[in-house]
């Protein structure tokens, strides 16, 4: 299959600094009409943090709101719902495990908008990897490396993720899910105990749910040749500060293009100090630069622009005013015009 052609269109990764939902969408849809994203908003409730949001219905799972805590306590008898969530991942019945309006209030507003028409809608979830190894057991031991509630990680993940694709259909046919995948700039070190080859199936487990474009997020170094192997469609990085990272990968990526991968550049940062001194001319200058390693190894210049997103570095609750977050989504919607009209 060719590669779709987004040709430098612009989207976001997830998160936004607001508490209100029909503010942050608002922002959204007015500077990303072509591939929209719900709001992930950790500000407004710690049920929207990227570890608590997908977790309702996790065997045995405890969500202290007031502590900011989230863990499996072991000692509640399991079977159960072990039971039900394989039943429903057997029988893909996605309703049983749906994300609820307290969990995603963004989402659910997002999917009551009218008057859109996106070339696509762009969702998220959190990956296996990262959801597994953050929350914990009540010893403190990270659920993945617990053989029962290890298996029933990606299986909840799926769910949640097909449930939401589902959803997003109403809006629009064409949709992209990333499975946001920080944990992996741990890989390889004493804190990730996880063989390449479990990561691989972890994630293609939570892929199989999808039938539109499946996309990895990672915002740090990681061995980007593990993620390129899997079935992804994008691959998303933070490109403002780890440009080299990918770029130690170029015959992975050759690979990938002419496969019909695509790559979205994390070229607008979602830090206020870095954004105030940043320029769309600035950032395509920074966009060409984090290019050039691949054009070097043979790849042709086009190609990365016709099978690229740009997004801003990583998510932007991380800014603490919402006039910053407009801001980083003024510049991204320019600088992906000015590179359109330059090269497409």
């Amino acid at each position: 299959m060719p590669g779709v052609e987004f040709g430098c269109r612009a989207t976001i990764i997830g998160s936004m600094p607001h508490i209100q939902p029909e503010v942050a969408c608002a922002e959204i849809t007015r500077y990303l009409k072509d591939i929209p994203a719900w709001p992930q908003l950790p500000k407004r409730s710690f049920l929207e943090n990227m570890y608590v949001q997908y977790s309702q219905g996790f065997p045995g799972v405890v969500v202290r709101e007031d502590e900011k805590k989230i863990y499996v306590d072991r000692s509640q008898d399991l079977d159960r719902p072990l039971e039900q969530l394989y039943s429903a991942y057997l029988e893909n019945d996605l309703d049983k495990f749906p994300i609820s309006p307290e969990y995603a209030a963004g989402l659910h507003h997002f999917l009551a908008l009218s008057g859109l028409s996106p070339l696509a809608v762009k969702g998220h979830v959190t990956g296996p990897v990262t959801w597994g190894l953050t929350v914990t057991d009540d010893a403190g031991k990270g659920v993945l490396y617990d053989e029962v509630l290890g298996d029933a990680v990606p299986k909840l993940l799926k769910l949640k993720a097909a449930w939401q694709e589902r959803e997003l259909r109403q809006i629009c046919r064409d949709i992209i899910i990333f499975i946001d995948e920080p944990y992996m700039s741990a890989f390889g070190s004493v804190g990730m105990m996880l063989s390449r080859e479990r990561v691989v199936n972890l994630l293609e487990e939570v892929l199989a749910g999808l039938s539109g474009l499946k996309g990895v997020h990672c915002c740090g170094n990681t061995d980007w040749s593990i993620l390129l192997s899997t079935s992804v469609d994008i691959i998303s990085f933070d490109a403002y500060n780890y440009a080299q990272s990918l770029s130690l990968y170029p015959a992975e990526v050759k690979r990938f293009l002419e496969r019909g991968g695509n790559v979205a550049w994390g070229i607008v940062p979602n830090e206020e100090e870095a954004l105030a001194k940043e320029t769309a001319a600035s950032l395509k200058d920074r966009l060409e630069e984090a290019m050039a390693p691949f054009t070097r190894e043979g790849v042709r210049f086009r190609q990365l622009i016709a099978q690229g997103l740009l997004t801003p570095s990583c998510g932007l609750a991380s800014l603490a005013a919402e006039e910053a977050a407009a801001h980083a989504l003024e510049l991204l919607a320019e600088l992906s015009e000015k590179i359109r009209k330059r090269y497409m």
